[in-house]
Order: C-alpha cells, then structure tokens, then sequence
C-alpha cells in the first residue's frame, strides 16, 4: 500500500503549477458547497450526507493540490500574492 501512495505523489508531484493551482481553487468551491448545501431544503441526513461528500472532496483537492504545487510551487504562489498587494498598495497611494 505504501508503495501505491508513493507512486500517487510522484505522478501528482510531476504535474504543472497551473495544474495544482486549478485544483487548490477546485478546494475552495468545494468548502464553499459544503457549507451552501446547509440552506437547501432537504432532509438533515441529505444535508449530512452532501457535507460528507463535498467536505471530503474539498480536503481531497487540498491535499493533492499541495502535493503538485511541493514546496516551490507554494512559495511561488504566496510571492504572486504578496506581489499582488504590494502594486494594490502602490495604485491606491
């Protein structure tokens, strides 16, 4: 099994950063459904059942979306945000 696991995370680990950055927005829609479907009118065990699903789904994304990006993608993202800010900062003054 360990074996299976590794081979996963290599594959995922090989695939682009725009790749993993789709999937990282993927997670967020997913948390966003998780929490919407509470305001449907369904029965509790539906509305616990889709919560089940789409919260499990959103952690998926995360988690696999993290592996893709690894270390060096991460820090890439967070300098694009931080650079983000900085020229928001400098338009608005």
């Amino acid at each position: 099994m360990k074996k299976v696991f590794e081979q996963l995370k290599g594959w995922l680990s090989r695939l682009s950063f725009k790749t993993g950055v789709v999937v990282l927005v993927m997670c967020i829609a997913f948390y966003v459904a998780s929490f919407a479907q509470m305001a449907l009118p369904i029965s509790a065990g539906a509305k616990t059942a889709l919560w089940v699903v789409l919260f499990g789904l959103a952690k998926t994304c995360q988690n696999a979306g993290l592996t893709i990006l690894g270390v060096e993608g991460y820090r890439r993202l967070k300098e694009w945000f931080k650079r983000g800010k900085s020229e928001h900062k400098r338009e608005s003054d």
